[in-house]
């Protein structure tokens, strides 16, 4: 038979759905761990990420954040888990899109500084 005409292509294109193996909904998480998120064992296998591995999530306005992986059963493959302060950090909301890839370069910190913000030492002497 003859092949589709152009405008029935682009017609029929939003309803093909793009295969992004690595976006993710965002859903709330069940443990309180601020550098863990859960994904099922299926997600990650067809990520190649395994249990403990460091992944950098994307999110909204290019905000970043590297977080640790871990294997939830109850969890849907098309679903990602994380706690309220990763939700911050990336600034998405429940049922907003991230962007997950593997970090495999995370080197160990040497050093610390935990410093004070200036609106919780207001009013402080001594």
């Amino acid at each position: 038979m003859s092949e589709p005409a152009k405008g029935e292509e682009l017609a029929t294109a939003i309803l093909k759905q793009k295969d992004r193996p690595n976006r993710l909904i965002v859903e709330e998480a069940i443990n309180d761990d601020n550098s863990v998120i859960a994904l099922s064992q299926a997600k990650m296998d067809e990520l190649q990420l395994f249990r403990g591995d460091t992944v950098l999530l994307k999110g909204k306005r290019r905000k970043e954040s590297v977080c640790i992986v871990l294997s939830d059963e109850t969890c849907p493959d098309e679903k990602v888990r994380m706690n309220r302060v990763v939700r911050n950090n990336l600034r998405v909301r429940i049922s907003d899109i991230v962007q997950i890839q593997q970090c495999p370069d995370v080197k160990y910190g040497k050093r610390i500084h935990v410093l004070p913000i200036d609106d919780t030492v207001e009013g402080l002497t001594g």
